[in-house]
């Protein structure tokens, strides 16, 4: 209890996350006479992983992605189709988000990338600010759920069940929570009376010849993967190659000269989840051949009899490790704990992969210390209270949608067949 405690202080103090893990999984070794050579061999073990290749490949494309103008025509062409509706531009800010979000992993990317172009657009549209606040920091995790999204690629690592599966999964409960944002916005647009724009043929044609280039990446993606042709990692290596290609020597969006800061920017991010991966594969394995799982399961099952509760008490606990917590670090350190344990009360492990992460993406505005609602404040130069009150709305509906997920199983798994 007392090394948890001094881990935990480590934590609060600032220490790098790998290093507090390493620090536990060596202690634990050592207190059980294990050769400390174990670690390194199970921190080795991740280089058997081929799936892996996928998240460095897809973290690359994403960055690219955002360092491009690729933001700015992806917008333009949501606007052109969808921009004529009511709440067209609040609709298009939504979909805009979840589809960039999907392919950088990060949602704090998404609010600073996209906010610069959806926020002003709405402002100028005649949208209150507070409702421009809300909108936009809310939408900025919405694409965790869609492929090729980063923390659906760890989960499928971590609890060892099909990715492809998982992306399948992962599509109505996405679209679910965008339904239920795009509603509340069109209910508010009825209140606050913004201006319908003009549908125009020539700028939907105009905007689909300028994102020619990007509009294949997902088909590409998905196409590539359900059709058999390519595998996880070799969908993640084709994505790169054509972004890159795209990006440096046809549209010219991006120098060589920027090229190696792009690189390295991606591979931070890359190195930061490995080595927290490569820890925690050996700190998870100890906790395994010691029976946690099965202690664990035995203390809850003292107050928790069925799936329901099991389920709402797992909710709670998600949404404040989602406050606290970025989703890379949760997906390596908790799911090898709770999974064991939500298979004995009969939740299939694709169905508890989709919660885990639609909890975990609202717990990034869940007040008072969700990551989002700090990057909003400090991207559109508002107070943190101003940006608390601006995502209750959406918050809620959200928590709404995440309540149906995780008691509708048949959502995550009726495309699976």
């Amino acid at each position: 209890m007392i090394t948890i405690l001094i881990l935990f202080l480590l934590i609060l103090l600032g220490a790098p996350l790998f290093a507090v893990i390493a620090a536990g999984a060596f202690w634990s070794f050592y207190q059980a006479d294990i050769d400390l050579q174990a670690m390194v061999i199970e921190f080795n073990g991740i280089a058997e992983m081929p799936i892996l290749l996928a998240i460095p490949l897809f973290t690359f494309a994403g960055y690219m992605l955002s360092e491009s103008k690729a933001p700015q025509r992806m917008v333009r062409l949501t606007s052109a189709l969808m921009g004529w509706m009511p709440a067209g531009l609040a609709i298009v800010s939504l979909v805009a988000c979840a589809f960039f979000t999907a392919f950088t992993g990060a949602s704090g990317v998404t609010i600073i990338a996209l906010g610069a172009i959806l926020f002003p657009a709405m402002q100028k549209a005649g949208y209150p600010n507070k409702f421009n606040l809300g909108l936009v920091t809310s939408a900025g995790s919405l694409g965790l759920l869609f492929a090729p999204s980063l923390p659906l690629i760890l989960y499928g690592v971590i609890a060892e069940v099909p990715i492809a599966d998982l992306f399948l999964a992962g599509l109505l409960p996405g679209f679910l929570m965008l339904l239920i944002l795009s509603t509340y916005s069109i209910w508010k647009n009825r209140a606050i009376r913004v201006p319908l724009g003009d549908f125009s043929w020539k700028e939907v044609r105009s905007a689909l010849r300028e994102s020619v280039w990007e509009i294949p990446l997902p088909i590409v993606v998905l196409g590539g993967v359900y059709s058999g042709y390519f595998a996880i990692s070799e969908a993640a290596a084709v994505t790169a190659l054509y972004v890159l290609i795209i990006d440096v020597l046809i549209l010219k969006e991006i120098s060589f000269k920027k090229l190696p800061a792009i690189i390295r920017e991606s591979m931070i991010l890359v190195g930061g989840i490995m080595l927290i991966l490569g820890v925690s594969r050996a700190s998870t394995n100890f906790m395994i051949d010691a029976g946690v799982p099965q202690q664990m399961l035995e203390w809850i099952s003292g107050f928790v009899s069925n799936e329901i509760a099991f389920m709402m008490m797992l909710l709670v606990f998600l949404l404040v490790l989602g406050a606290i917590l970025d989703i890379f670090s949760a997906i390596v350190l908790v799911v090898p704990l709770i999974l064991p344990v939500g298979i004995q009360f009969g939740i299939d492990p694709i169905h508890l992969g989709i919660v885990f992460l639609a909890t975990m993406q609202l717990g990034y505005i869940t007040p008072p210390v969700g990551l989002n609602l700090f990057i909003a404040g400090y991207r559109f130069d508002r107070s943190i209270v101003e940006v608390y009150l601006s995502t209750l709305p959406f918050f809620f509906l959200l928590l709404v949608s995440v309540l149906l997920i995780a008691f509708w199983p048949a959502l995550s798994l009726v495309l699976l067949g």
